[in-house]
């Protein structure tokens, strides 16, 4: 008896799927199918904290606002002129605003030269040529390049513009170009005495000259490719139909602008 009562508890043992149970295919199919539903399950996550998440938050933070921000642009706000013209103290800030105006506008009108003037922009290099207080002509010019020329000694000239408010000091036609010393250096020259032949130089300046003090001048130029671009050594370059209105509308003390 003893003996049949252990060989029954064996044969429960396996058919319950104890230790010494098989592994069926079924079981092998049934563990394949339950890691490819974790691994599905783990992209989901995967892609919802890279992509989904992230696309919610730029959704709050900019389409809502934008959305937001184009209904205000078609509120619009009515007003009743009449009433508003009603209201205390209305006539009488209009009457102010008016007379502070008047006071800018006559301000601006003492500034503005009676006289025909130029304005120089060194930064787009462009001039605006007025007269009447309208301007009657703009156009390219060149500046100063702000190249920086050394010598073996301690001497530098530094080629810019100045900038500030000048006039014209004196008028020729077909000027001569006195070369300075930096002419000389920068063609790796000998420098010459003060007064020697080598130091005047034809046709460079164009047909017109007019000098605006401290050896700086508006003149023509041969480099007409440039115009546009900051090339001089510090005077203000014109082409030839330019250069002759300038010439012919600006007077003696004409304010130049240069900035």
């Amino acid at each position: 008896m003893e003996e049949n009562r252990i060989n029954d508890e064996l044969t429960n043992t396996v058919e319950s799927g104890g230790v010494n149970s098989e592994i069926t295919p079924e079981n092998s199919v049934e563990q394949k199918r339950s890691w490819f539903v974790r691994f599905l399950i783990g992209l989901l996550i995967l892609f919802s904290v890279l992509i989904l998440i992230p696309s919610l938050i730029l959704f709050f933070l900019y389409v809502i606002p934008g959305i937001q921000e184009l209904g205000k642009g078609r509120n619009r706000v009515e007003v009743n002129d009449f009433e508003f013209k009603q209201q205390k103290g209305y006539s009488k800030q209009i009457a102010l605003l008016d007379k502070e105006f008047q006071k800018v506008t006559k301000k601006l009108n003492a500034f503005t030269p009676t006289q025909p003037y130029i304005i120089i922009s060194t930064t787009n290099n462009r001039f605006f040529l007025y007269q009447n207080k309208k301007m009657i002509r703009e156009g390219f010019c060149s500046s100063g390049s702000y190249i920086m020329l050394l010598t073996e000694g301690p001497k530098k000239w530094v080629f810019k513009t100045p900038k500030g408010m000048f006039k014209i000091n004196s008028k020729r036609t077909d000027p001569i170009w006195v070369k300075p010393d930096w002419a000389f250096v920068e063609e790796g020259l000998p420098v010459p005495s003060a007064h020697a032949d080598s130091r005047y130089e034809y046709g460079v300046l164009g047909d017109y000259a007019l000098d605006i003090g401290n050896d700086y001048m508006i003149h023509g130029t041969i480099w007409k490719r440039f115009l546009g671009m900051p090339a001089t050594h510090g005077c203000i370059r014109l082409n030839d139909d330019d250069l002759k209105l300038v010439y012919k509308t600006l007077g003696f003390g004409s304010k130049v602008y240069i900035y």
